[in-house]
């Protein structure tokens, strides 16, 4: 078996756990098999638990030079995702791409790093790499990685969660979640005239919020975006409702500022605004470590992404990093979700030649 059957063959394993924030204990399930494994590889390996959420940290001790930042949480998927499939190049199903094949591949790597060593006399104690296994990305990070980093020395971390092999991410937007809640005047719907339909005032406050959100229409659409995702409003269909509610997921960059942004938004509407979460922009500090990957990586580029990924809680930590992976086509969350055999193939190898760069520095 080659190592890359070995990932994809402990990728299958970990998908047909449906480790969804609906169902916890199937995270927590999850979590005591990465354990597990670890033990079975004679791996030294700790669950941490905050809040109900577990994380799996695997360190050569208190200090790490490249820390592997991974997750086994997923998104509600129907059951027929988390039976795992191939079809040609690409393994599909529930957390595939997102984030599973990274956990496999981290997890892996760690054990034939850590064997090198062991053929020299060395242990895990010698180690360059540590991992940190998280079980709540999903949903912020506050008890998984947000917690365990405060105890997490590294002097560079890489979120295995997006980018590509030929995409490294130093820069992600940040996140802003509100909502709106608009009053109106209940009537019935016979007489409309008589009362104020709470849906009309949230859609004209939609329209004022999206001024402030022109942005410019490059390419990469790096800009400030706002998106109207959910409404709730009514009870009957014949009744003008007094109230409505509706959900907006906003998206900023190291441009905006988002207490002013919020600010902004509560100027201009009638409704009432209430902030949900903020989700600061990720910006890597520099390091040298960023020119050592792009010369491990071969034609890699560094670039920025819309998304939020756990590596936002490394800016809290002062700890340098970025965002690579393999490639899954944007499938992420969806339900074609897959990721490619070949860039697995391709990122163990780069990561490979990364960890055995640091061993033979040897420096701290």
């Amino acid at each position: 078996m080659t190592t890359c059957d070995e990932i994809i063959r402990l990728t299958q394993d970990l998908i047909r756990i449906p480790s969804m924030h609906s169902r916890p204990e199937e995270i927590m399930r999850c979590a005591d098999f990465v354990v597990g494994w670890c033990g079975r590889q004679d791996i030294a390996a700790r669950k941490i638990v905050h809040g109900g959420t577990p994380s799996v940290l695997v360190m050569p001790g208190a200090h790490a030079r490249l820390l592997l930042m991974t997750h086994i949480d997923v998104v509600d998927a129907p059951e027929e995702l988390f039976s795992p499939r191939i079809e040609g190049d690409r393994l599909l199903g529930r957390g595939a791409i997102d984030d599973k094949y990274a956990v496999a591949l981290s997890l892996v790597l760690f054990r034939d790093r850590l064997r090198a060593l062991e053929r020299s006399g060395l242990s895990q104690a010698d180690m360059a790499l540590g991992l940190l296994i998280t079980g709540d990305e999903e949903t912020g990070g506050e008890n998984g990685a947000a917690r365990a980093l405060e105890g997490i020395d590294a002097d560079f971390a890489i979120a295995l969660d997006g980018g590509g092999p030929e995409r490294i991410v130093t820069r992600e937007k940040g996140v802003i979640d509100i909502m709106l809640t608009a009053t109106g005047k209940a009537a019935h719907g016979a007489r409309p005239w008589l009362g104020l339909n709470a849906i009309d005032t949230l859609l004209e406050d939609y329209g004022r919020i999206r001024e402030l959100f022109g942005g410019d229409d490059g390419p990469d659409h790096w800009h400030r975006t706002v998106n109207f995702g959910k409404i709730r409003a009514g009870e009957s269909i014949n009744q003008v409702p007094d109230t409505a509610q509706g959900w907006f997921n906003i998206r900023f960059t190291e441009d905006d500022e988002p207490r002013r942004l919020v600010e902004a938004i509560t100027e201009r509407v009638r409704s009432r605004v209430d902030v949900l979460s903020v989700i600061p922009v990720f910006a890597s500090p520099p390091s040298p470590m960023t020119d050592i990957l792009l010369d491990t990586a071969p034609g890699a580029v560094l670039t920025r992404e819309h998304g939020a990924s756990d590596a936002r809680h490394l800016m809290d930590r002062g700890i340098p990093g970025a965002i690579w992976g393999a490639e899954g086509f944007g499938t992420q969350h969806g339900l074609g979700e897959c990721v490619s055999i070949a860039s697995i193939t391709k990122l163990h190898g780069w990561l490979s030649l990364l960890c055995d760069r640091l061993e033979s520095d040897g420096s701290k």
